[in-house]
Parts: structure tokens; sequence; C-alpha cells
């Protein structure tokens, strides 16, 4: 007797006959067949033509979505004689970011939606949005700014940081922000760079439970930022008073004005500075367009996960991670962002879900860590308790399979679960949603349209069904324009364009899928990720290496099964001290102040020597590869290695 084993793997979801007809992707796909004869049977068909027909595919999205330029562009597409760096898109247009915002503005639903853990759900109306914008933007006029100035903010996710962008946007000014918890080193070390005008500060931010005021960043700042000449003290009423030399935020938001004013700029004008996590020195600030973001964000979020007018977008994230600046872009779509500032397990593991029940939230997202811990402390919740929601999205760093399992079983079973993959590199996604595909545990439903990703072997030859590394063989609209004071491109080409010429490598290890849709299996870099977050090396050392008792040290991030991983920190001592318990809670307390908690490692342990390599970098990388069981030998070159007796701490 032969029993046949069916062994194929089973969608978690497929969409429904309303979802595929009506979506927004299929309305896109009939207007390309009806505005320029272009037929697509499936979503293959079209991601195909969409990377290789670059100009007709980017120019369909400008006119589907309705960009409006204050003069006509010239070129959709510009390339340089070889790579892309130096890539033009649509040459001579001029546009504005807030601009394409507000004309989504009325009264049907409001602009915002906020709530904190000492605030209760408060809604903002676009006109009281628009007077306080057009307020802030008519005094950051008075004062000098002009368009290219940068405006820097250290905020929690509050309407204050959404208000204080779109007045800087409106005028033609570049924003940076950073989240409280990043220290005033980490703020510093990002802020510096780009010589911030203006620099908007909170007087604290709460988070599980806890009260931080922000009067250490009050006076260390000034002195650490020579170049802002007005500090902006946004004050809640729970913290100190505004210190001196400040102005004051609620007296700006009553600043004369005549109604609010869009300042055109040319699409590759810069945006906003967003920050690598600085592995091999300060963090890089990578400069995105003004064009390239408003397209990209309406192509991601209309095109790909459906978001519509009228909606509510709500993606919990801090005004340090590039996913805050994705979210905003759901405002484009003209949907209601709906903001959340504390921890997202307290006062309890259902917080967040409550809260998109009272907001009848429709599109929930978070990092892929806060969805495995709802799974690990048993969040389970009623059929009845999420009926708006359609769409779940998770990023930050691989959603295990038994997540996704967990989502359909314990959270809602007819939800349409979207993993993304991108990142602060291009503001956005490479990877993620499509309506007219399943979901399967475990993967990505597709490639993005115009995203070229291919998974390369170490000969850089593309691959299906087999682990490589993930590049990106097209220019987006949305690469950065550049590194915010990186003389020639040196450090951008070396950020993305050393393992393959002309190739963008971005550091993930993918499975392509026959049938298209993606599989990640970390990052193939030496990158810490903690909670979606990237965590660079360089600022662990550079607290760390500066305690009394630290001869040096090597940091590693270990990914687990369970999708959360370990930050491993090897230590050497200088001669005479040993590595107490009162030591390794110095270390944490230090990394913890100077940047957050996020940088505190999980594990300390002691080594008589770290491993470099002859031209005298940390060999991270070969060391992560020996701490997963890889056979040294084939982990490295024991002839690039300076000290190879160093490695015998790690075996």
């Amino acid at each position: 007797m032969t029993t046949n084993h069916d062994t194929t793997p089973q969608p978690l979801w497929k969409p429904g006959p309303k979802l595929t007809e009506h979506s927004i992707l299929k309305n896109y796909m009939n207007w390309l067949f009806v505005k320029k004869g272009l037929y697509f049977r499936t979503y293959q068909d079209l991601w195909d033509w969409s990377t290789t027909d670059l100009e007709d595919f980017w120019e369909s999205i400008w006119q589907y979505f309705h960009i409006k330029s204050h003069d006509i562009y010239l070129e959709v597409l510009s390339k340089p004689k070889t790579g892309f760096i130096g890539t033009k898109w649509f040459t001579r247009s001029r546009i504005n970011y807030a601009e394409h915002i507000f004309r989504n503005k009325g009264t049907a639903h409001p602009a915002l939606l906020f709530q904190s853990e000492t605030q209760p759900l408060t809604a903002i109306s676009w006109e009281r949005l628009e007077e306080q914008v057009a307020a802030v933007s008519a005094w950051l006029k008075q004062i000098g700014i002009r368009p290219g100035d940068r405006v820097a903010a250290v905020t929690p996710n509050n309407p204050e940081a959404i208000i204080a962008f779109l007045a800087t946007n409106a005028i033609g000014g570049v924003w940076s922000s950073c989240s409280p918890d990043f220290g005033a080193a980490g703020i510093a070390d990002r802020f510096k760079q780009i010589e911030p005008k203006v620099l908007f500060l909170c007087d604290g931010y709460h988070y599980n439970g806890k009260a931080y005021p922000s009067t250490s960043l009050h006076h260390s700042l000034p002195n650490s930022l020579p170049s802002v000449k007005d500090f902006v003290h946004i004050g809640t009423g729970d913290f100190d008073a505004q210190p001196k030399g400040t102005t004051s935020w609620e007296d700006i938001l009553h600043f004369p004005h005549h109604g609010l004013e869009f300042e055109p700029v040319p699409f590759d004008h810069p945006i906003w500075i967003l920050y690598s996590s600085g592995t091999t020195g300060k963090p890089k600030a990578i400069t995105h367009s003004v064009g390239g973001c408003l397209l990209e964000h309406l192509k991601a979020l209309a095109l790909h996960q459906n978001v519509k007018r009228g909606d509510r977008y709500f993606w919990y994230s801090t005004t340090g991670w590039m996913m805050w600046n994705y979210a905003l872009g759901s405002m484009l779509c003209g949907s209601t962002l709906v903001l959340y500032d504390g921890a997202p397990m307290y006062p309890s593991s259902q917080v967040l879900w409550s809260l998109a029940e009272r907001a009848k939230i429709n599109h929930f997202g978070s990092g892929a860590a806060y969805f495995i811990a709802c799974m690990k402390a048993g969040v389970s919740i009623a059929s009845d308790q999420l009926r708006a929601l359609e769409t779940i999205g998770s990023t930050g760093s691989p959603l295990t399979p038994e997540a996704f399992e967990w989502i359909y079983k314990f959270v809602k079973k007819d939800v349409w679960l979207i993993s993304l993959s991108g990142g602060t590199d291009v503001c956005s996604a490479f990877v993620g949603g499509c309506p007219l595909l399943p979901v399967y545990a475990g993967e990505i439903q597709c490639r993005m349209l115009g995203s070229k990703i291919e998974a390369f072997d170490e000969q850089g030859q593309a691959h299906i069904d087999t682990l490589g590394e993930m590049v990106v063989t097209q220019p987006m609209p949305s690469m950065p324009l550049y590194f915010w004071n990186d003389r020639d491109n040196i450090r951008y080409s070396q950020s993305y364009f050393e393992k393959y010429p002309d190739i963008w490598c971005h550091g993930d290890w993918i499975k392509i899928g026959d049938k298209g849709s993606v599989i990640i299996y970390g990052r193939s870099d030496t990158t810490l990720n903690r909670g979606g977050v990237r965590i660079g090396t360089a600022e662990i050392y550079s607290a760390v290496e500066g305690l009394p008792e630290i001869k040096d040290s090597l940091v590693v991030y270990l990914e687990k099964s369970d999708g959360i991983g370990t930050i491993s920190l090897f230590v050497v001592l200088k001669q005479g001290y040993l590595l107490t318990d009162l030591l390794k809670k110095t270390i944490k307390e230090e990394l913890r102040t100077q940047y957050s908690p996020r940088h505190v490692p999980d594990t300390i342990e002691q080594v008589q020597d770290i491993p470099y390599t002859i031209s005298g970098k940390k060999m991270e990388t070969p060391v992560k590869k020996i701490l997963m069981g890889e056979d040294p030998s084939q982990s490295m070159n024991f002839a690039s290695i300076r000290n190879p007796d160093s490695l015998k701490g790690f075996l």
C-alpha cells in the first residue's frame, strides 16, 4: 500500500475577489491597459516590465498619482555612464512633498490620531494641522531658514514632530530627527555632521511607565552643536520649566502668518537626512530626495499595501527609525496617520492591540520582534475585536514562520499579513506585499515594482531558489542622493558598490522563489539588529572602550531560530582588572546612557585578545560565523589575521 503525502506548502491567506478586483494595484493595471495599451496577465509580468522599462514605469507612477509639478520635466531618467550614483530623475520638475499631503485635507476624517502612555487617544483635524504647520513654517522663514537649510529635532513620536517636519518641508528645508533615547553622544554624532540651524527639543518622554527628562540634552547639545542658532523647547508640562535661551513651541504655534504656502524645489532637492548604524565609524548621513520619496511612498503604500483615502494607518516606531518617515508617507494617500508614543508592551501586552480597536486602525505595523514578543507572551485577540483591520505589516528583521502562523491563529484569520524588507538606504522597502498574491508562512510575497532585486552568488550570477546576496541591479528614484559631507561619494560607493562593481549590494542573505516570493535569512554584514533597529558596532566600541577598565572589545549579533537574536560583547580588560558583576553593570549603564537601551548587550564575556586583519579591522563577521558553529577554516583566511592566537578565545 502506498501513501501519497502532499508536502506542497499551503497559503495562510489568499486575497478575496473584492480585494483582487478593487485594489489600487488592480486599478493601476487597468489604467495601464486603457491609457498605455499595456496588458499584464500576472503580477510577475507587471514586475518584469517595471524593472526593464524604467522610464515608462516611473513615468506611469507620476501620471497615475497626478504628481503636481510647478515646472514641466524634461527627462524621466538620465543615467550616468557607469553605476547608479548620479542618476537623475524627472529633470527640471519642481515639486513639494508636503503640498501633496495637504491636497488630501478635508473634514471627512482627521489628519492625525495620537495616544501615549500619559495621554488618551486624541484627534487632530486637517484644519488644525494646517493652521499649526502654517504658523511654524512662517516662523522658520522669519528667522532666516531657506531651502536647503537643515532643521533637526529630538522628539518622541508625537504630533509636534509631524508638524515640525511638514513646516520644514513646506519651505524647502531639510529635515533630520532623532529619538530622545539615543542619548547625547548618539545625537551629537549624527547632527554635528549636517550642521542644523534649528533644533526642536522635547522636555522629556515617558517609556515603560517611567519619566525621562531631557535635562542633560538641554545642557550638552548647545555646546555640541554650534551651528544651531535657535533652540525650540517643546514642553509637555510633565518635566522641568523651559530652559533659558530657548523659544517656546507654544509661542511658535501662535506666530502670525498668511496661510500655508509651499516652496517648489527640484526633484533631487534633499527632503531629509537619515542615518546608518555607524558600523565603520560615525553614522553615515544618508540624504534622500523630495521626488524620490514622493514617488516611492505613493507606489509602496498605495499599490503594495492598498492604503486608501480615509484609511487609518499605524506603524509603531520612533522618530529615529526610517519607518517614521515611511509611515508619514501614508498621508500622501489621504489616510489618517495614527501615532503612539511609549513602550509597546506597557502597561500590558494588549496596549497596541487595544489602540487598534479604539482607533479603528486599518493598517497596523511594527517590527518583527514585537510580534514575536506578543506570541511568546501568549497574546490572543477576540474574534470581533479588530473589525477594521485589513493589513498587518512587519519589518526590521525576518518574521519567523511561527509568528506568521500565530498572527493568523490568534490575531485575525482573514488579515493580509505584509512582511517588508528595505531600509534607511531607500526609506522604503525593496520587497513587500501584493494584493493579488497569497501569503505563505515565513515568505515575503513579492519583489516590489521598480525594484530589480536578485540573489547573487560570489561570482555575481543571479539564481532562483538559491541563497545569495541581495542585490539591486537597476537604480530607483529613492536611492540616496549622497551621504552628507561625503566628498567624491567615497563612503557611498564603499557602502553598496564594492562587492559587485556598479551593482547595489544590500547586505542581506535572501532566496527568491520560482514564483517570485522572497525569504530573507538575516544580515550578511556586521550590523547589529535589535528590535528592528540597526545598531552600529562603532557606537558600541566608542562607549565601551571609553571606560578606564576596557582595553579592547568586539560585538556580534547572533541570530536565533526564534527570530529574536542576541548581542554578545567580548572585552579585553586592562591589566589588574577583573570582569566582575559590577563592571558588567557599568558597561551596560554606559551604553544605555550614551546611546539607548537597544545597545545593551545580552551577554558580556572576557577574552585575552580581539582578532584583527592585517589592515587593522576587527574581524566581526568571521567571529560571528565561528560562534554560529561554522568551521574556522571556512570562515576566514588565516593569512589575513594579524594575531591568529586571538581566535582561541572564541573556539
